[in-house]
């Protein structure tokens, strides 16, 4: 792994690629050299993830157009008729810049300023609020979207992996670790995952925000952070299966997602109850006692490798905290028959909160 000369001229650049840091003790980039035959992950290849990022919301955009969208309406998916709001500037303002839920006080302000009464301003941030929020459409299609990549992603991937010894021994990943040529499939496979991941993030504004909002920002960004720095460490085989324990069910969440919006109910739970046994299977079981624990008893510690754990502590912690909402839905709705806002651990806050609104004014 050579670091550009452009860079090593430089002292704060030349001690960021030091290689006490991202390589264990007693090796160093001299060693990881390319040849005609043997090639090692760049840095300089993730640069491709932005163009990558760009293309992949170009391509979302097409299959929304094109794909999602005339399958959403031909399937009978309809968005909810809403109550439109009277223009008002003042209003509107004041929903854009100062928020979405005015206080008491700020009603009766706004009230005497507009010269309406209190009763129907806050009707009309009701039904404002409302307006924002996203449709069935939106949903399905963002879930359609998910869907393919997802589901594509993890079968490439099987197919890729399916005959290295080390996916299957999970020792054998650190076998003379970090010296292990970098098959070009592995490469591109590397680069659309962080292409994907980034173009999520680039996406969050304008996506369905969902309840979790916060934990979602939080995985992509420890996402993003382990591709990058075990791509540059040379750590591929690892990172490679930790990425498809992860795709394993994702893809299994969005076909639910997408029935749930279908109103197909009963398909719905029974691909719901798939994804949750898949989901604590991979992420509760697999992840951290075939995969991590061999990180963990294999690799010695050096700068990186201890980013790395921290990164992983704090996916696995996400990973507890969405599989205890996965069960509480079980329970709650499957087990229980109580309405479900969602088919998905981290239920729409855009839903329950327009059910909430729009029932004030009935």
């Amino acid at each position: 792994l050579s670091v550009p000369t452009t860079l090593t001229k430089m002292g704060l650049s030349e001690m960021f690629w030091h290689h006490e840091y991202w390589l264990p003790a007693g090796v160093t980039w001299e060693d990881l050299k390319e040849s005609a035959d043997i090639h090692y992950p760049q840095p300089q290849d993730l640069l491709l993830c932005f163009p990558g990022a760009l293309l992949l919301i170009f391509v979302r955009c097409l299959f929304t157009r094109t794909m999602a969208l005339p399958l959403a309406r031909g399937l009978g998916v309809r968005d909810k008729q809403r109550p439109k709001v009277q223009p008002n500037a003042m209003l509107e303002g004041f929903y854009l810049l100062l928020g979405r839920t005015p206080k008491k006080e700020d009603l009766i302000s706004l009230a005497k300023q507009s010269d309406l009464p209190v009763k129907q301003v806050e009707s009309w941030f009701r039904h404002r609020r409302a307006q924002d929020h996203p449709g069935l459409l939106k949903k399905f299609c963002e879930a359609g979207w998910k869907f393919t990549f997802y589901f594509t992603s993890f079968f490439s991937g099987l197919a890729l992996l399916y005959d290295k010894p080390w996916f299957w021994d999970p020792t054998l990943c650190w076998l003379k670790f970090p010296q292990q040529p970098l098959p070009p499939a592995l490469g591109w496979f590397y680069l659309l995952e962080l292409s994907f991941y980034c173009s999520l993030v680039a996406t969050l504004p304008f996506d369905v925000k969902r309840k979790d909002f916060k934990e979602q920002i939080i995985h992509h960004i420890a996402t993003i952070t382990l591709i990058f720095v075990s791509y540059c460490a040379n750590m591929i085989r690892f990172g490679i299966i930790i990425m498809l324990v992860h795709d394993a069910s994702d893809y299994i969440l969005e076909l639910a997602k997408m029935l749930h919006y279908l109103k197909w109910q009963r398909l719905c739970e029974v691909v719901f109850l798939v994804f949750a046994l898949v989901f604590i299977v991979s992420r509760l079981v697999v992840l951290p006692l075939l995969i991590y624990y061999y990180f963990v008893t294999k690799v010695q510690l050096f700068p990186v490798s201890c980013l790395i754990n921290a990164f992983l502590v704090i996916l696995q912690l996400l990973h507890v905290f969405w599989s205890y909402l996965i069960i509480q839905m079980i329970f709650r709705v499957i087990l229980r028959g109580e309405k479900r806002q969602d088919a998905r651990s981290d239920t729409e806050e855009s839903d329950r909160s327009e059910e909430e609104d729009l029932a004030k004014d009935k």
